[in-house]
């Protein structure tokens, strides 16, 4: 693994590793080695993992679903 275990970093830590690996995801898609690509896969799987672990309950908003998508598709933009 790259990188600090997620489960080891704090909140603060985890959200700022989570933006930046977002961030970085266009780049490193378009013209990143087949390794690079992988790596970034496998750490973005990681920390989106642990994100997820810690907040099960997290908020989604219904035009993230797939109805409100739906939605947006029968009504417009």
């Amino acid at each position: 693994m790259t990188g600090v275990d997620p489960g080891r970093l704090d909140d603060q830590q985890l959200i700022k590793e989570l933006e930046t690996i977002h961030r970085t995801r266009h780049t490193t898609l378009l013209h990143g080695s087949n390794d690079a690509l992988r790596a970034h896969n496998e750490r973005m799987a990681q920390l989106e993992g642990e994100y997820l672990r810690r907040h099960p309950r997290r908020s989604i908003a219904a035009a993230r679903t797939r109805a409100g998508a739906r939605e947006r598709g029968t009504t417009g933009p």
